[in-house]
């Protein structure tokens, strides 16, 4: 039997009956992001849902994709509610843009996903440096043999579009 996989002192447990989400964290596992791609429309989807959103299919496949792009928009907790993030706090939250399918099938749209923006060593970034617009990539933390968990971080390159930030 595996060992539980913990982070920042909670369980992260994907029972299973919850299909949706094995092939995800397996492939964190291998260092590896997957999106669901709808085998009949093509188009990827997040999160994984059974049936897609575009055209209704229920056929799919877990598709690698680059980990590469955006910070979308964010938000920096100053009052954590779980105790295992109370040492971070403030720390940031972020929804990042994916690079693949960015503004199809309409110019809104794009493949998003909420993460933490931390550091190369795993630590919550710093507030000043976090900004919509930013590069970003994904990184796998490891936790224990038996899981790792993808997240975010900076990473250095130029934006395409003028970065933004909350007012000091």
């Amino acid at each position: 039997m595996p060992e539980p996989v913990v982070y920042r002192g909670m369980a992260l447990n994907v029972p299973e009956t919850d299909s949706e989400w094995h092939g995800h964290f397996q492939a964190a596992q291998e260092g590896r992001l997957v999106i669901r791609r709808c085998a009949d429309c093509r188009r990827l989807r997040y999160p994984p849902g059974a049936g897609c959103p575009w055209c209704a299919s229920l056929a799919w496949t877990w598709t690698a994709v680059s980990g590469r792009g955006v910070i979308h928009s964010y938000v920096i907790v100053v009052q954590a509610i779980q105790p295992g993030f109370r040492d971070w706090a403030p720390y940031p939250i972020v929804v990042v843009e994916l690079d693949e399918q960015r503004g199809e099938p309409a110019p809104d749209d794009g493949i998003r996903l909420v993460t933490n923006l931390g550091t190369p060593d795993f630590q919550p970034e710093r507030e000043e440096r976090v900004a919509i617009g930013a590069r970003v990539e994904v990184c796998f933390e490891r936790l224990g043999p038996d899981g790792a968990l993808p997240q975010f971080r900076l990473t250095g390159e130029p934006p395409a579009t003028p970065l933004w930030r909350l007012p000091a």
